[in-house]
């Protein structure tokens, strides 16, 4: 029997979404994107979204990361274990924007963002899950 999503197809998923993410964020910081689009358009000014952007393309960054070393493509001398304790936290860490998302006044962030993040966490649950046989 196949299984529904294979762990190369949520890994690939991961690697997309995220550097999607990463792209999207990068596009905020230059101003193609209005910043009233994210963190619920709460953020005052400019210098306050730059923080909050450059945290966020740092996390994504890391995320990313993880899922590229996870799925072999960047061999390090890090331990599988480890790997897969930061996917569970990824996973935590998507459940709860995905509920942050779903909460905020923001359509755009309800209608796009919240069913993108359901799907990271899917994706890094079913990647979490897998013992060890990528890296």
């Amino acid at each position: 029997m196949k299984k529904f999503i294979t762990e190369r197809f949520a890994l690939n998923g991961l690697i997309t979404i995220l550097s999607l993410f990463i792209l999207f964020h990068l596009l905020v910081i230059l101003n193609v994107i209005p910043f009233g689009v994210v963190w619920g358009g709460t953020m005052k000014d400019r210098s306050q979204m730059l923080t909050f952007e450059t945290v966020s393309i740092i996390i994504n960054i890391f995320m990313l990361a993880v899922a590229v070393i996870k799925a072999g493509y960047l061999k390090t001398s890090i331990k599988q274990v480890t790997i897969r304790v930061i996917l569970w936290i990824m996973l935590a860490f998507f459940v709860f924007n995905t509920l942050g998302n779903l909460l905020s006044g923001n359509q755009f962030e309800k209608i796009v963002f919240a069913p993108v993040t359901l799907i990271l966490s899917i994706f890094s649950l079913r990647v979490a899950i897998i013992k060890n046989k990528t890296n």
